[in-house]
């Protein structure tokens, strides 16, 4: 059974108290979209948006430091891509712009600047097994 979901100030990401970053967080969109809705909701209903502000500041519990270092893509939308990179990493490929996470542009250019290093590790595996002192020491070895 998957763990629920609990919406979270971000204090780490957020500009003044972390409800829109925790906001982002919690429905996965990208913070920058979050904060332009918030400023255009404080320019049409100043005193409805600001009193709901300073309220879920007050009520919203911080997010706690063991959920910070969890995986990323635990609770976002099942839209959004994972890519696992060779080193354990994983790469969020969002599906739309609103979404947190990288473009397909972005995380391609990760991929294959990741197996231009990969390559490079190969070829030099390669010229290590294929050169006349390996087979010297193999020989070496053996006796």
């Amino acid at each position: 059974m998957a763990a629920k979901k609990r919406l979270y100030r971000n204090h780490r990401e957020g500009k003044v108290a972390g409800v829109c970053a925790g906001i982002a967080d919690y429905f996965g969109w990208e913070v920058w979209a979050v904060r332009i809705l918030f400023v255009t909701t404080l320019i049409f209903a100043f005193s409805l948006t600001f009193v709901v502000y300073i309220a879920a500041w007050l009520v919203l519990d911080k997010k706690p430091a063991m959920l910070e270092h969890m995986s990323e893509h635990q609770g976002y939308r099942e839209e959004t891509r994972f890519e696992q990179a060779s080193d354990g990493r994983t790469i969020e490929v969002k599906t739309r712009v609103w979404e947190a996470g990288k473009t397909p542009k972005e995380a391609l250019k990760d991929l294959v600047q990741e197996f231009h290093t990969l390559e490079g590790k190969v070829c030099d595996m390669e010229r290590c097994v294929t050169s006349s002192q390996y087979r010297l020491r193999q020989e070496i070895n053996q006796l």
